[in-house]
Formats: structure tokens, sequence, C-alpha cells
């Protein structure tokens, strides 16, 4: 086995030591829920739950906006992704629909989810439910350089499956 398949280790890859502080507002309707958190150390998404006032039957094929009851205000050059649950998706076929939703920087706003159950059978959004995780990240911003002429590489123009699946 090569290193490059080999698992990484601890001391492969150190602790992230960036924590960044990012505001949170926790709105009326959210009194008594969770603040959005990570499930495990090792979680990259934040679960968020539903802030609803009452339990409501999600249809197969509707879909619904969810609030979560919280407003956050993010640094400049980072962003909140709003990604499925994987659980809700694999048991209930229920996921996010505008996948993954991207919360900005400069939004103040409150955060819903844009849920859709692709499931055969109703499905109930109760309040605290857990129903997407969020993650924070780092992102750039690029300045457009418009050339003539890419550079060549390997693969060149091909996509959409051309490296094949093995």
């Amino acid at each position: 086995m090569s290193n490059s398949a080999m698992p990484a280790t601890k001391e492969q890859t150190p602790e992230n030591t960036d924590n960044v502080q990012i505001a949170l507002k926790a709105l009326p309707h959210a009194v008594g829920l969770s603040l959005p958190s990570y499930a495990t150390d090792m979680s990259a998404g934040m679960d968020l739950t539903a802030a609803l006032e009452e339990a409501f039957e999600l249809a197969p094929g509707e879909r619904a906006l969810i609030p979560t009851g919280i407003s956050i205000a993010l640094p400049k050059g980072y962003e909140a992704q709003v990604r499925p649950r994987s659980g809700l998706a694999a048991k209930n076929g229920v996921t996010v629909l505008n996948s993954p939703g991207t919360v900005d920087a400069d939004y103040r706003g409150e955060i819903k989810v844009i849920l859709i159950n692709l499931g055969s059978e109703p499905f109930t959004v109760e309040r605290g439910m857990r129903i997407a995780q969020m993650v924070v990240a780092a992102h750039a911003q690029v300045k457009w350089s418009v050339v003539e002429d890419l550079d060549e590489t390997e693969r060149g123009e091909g996509g959409f499956g051309s490296t094949g699946t093995q």
C-alpha cells in the first residue's frame, strides 16, 4: 500500500486551531431549541433544527421552507453551506432542494431550509427536528483574466464521465 492510500493519522493531519467566532442571533420562535452544533468532534457540519410552531406533514413530492430560528453574521471571506442530512435522505427520501444552499457573509436574515420529500410516504417535520446541516467555510472571490487560449492539460476538454468510473 502506498503512502497516498494510507489513512491520515493525527500526526499527519494536525487539529484545526483556526476557530472562527461567528455572531448568532436566536429569534423568538427558536426559544428552547438547541443552537447549531456538531454531532461529533470531527464533524464538518453543524445540525440545524426546525423552528416550527407546530408539526406538519410533507407529502411526497412536496417542498416547504422551514425556519431555523437563527440569523448569523459571517465574517468577510466566509460562507455557510446548508446541506442535507444523510439519514433523512437515506431513510425517508427527504433532502435539501437547493443543495448546497449558500448563506453569504452579508446576509442577516433568518436561515431557512428548503426541504423536499422525494420519498413515497408522507414525512412529518416536527419542532426541534434536525433537518439539515450547515458547513462554514472560507472562500475566495475571483477576478477574471480574459485570455485567447488556456493552458493544456492531460484531460483537456473531457468532462461528464470522460475519466470513467474505475
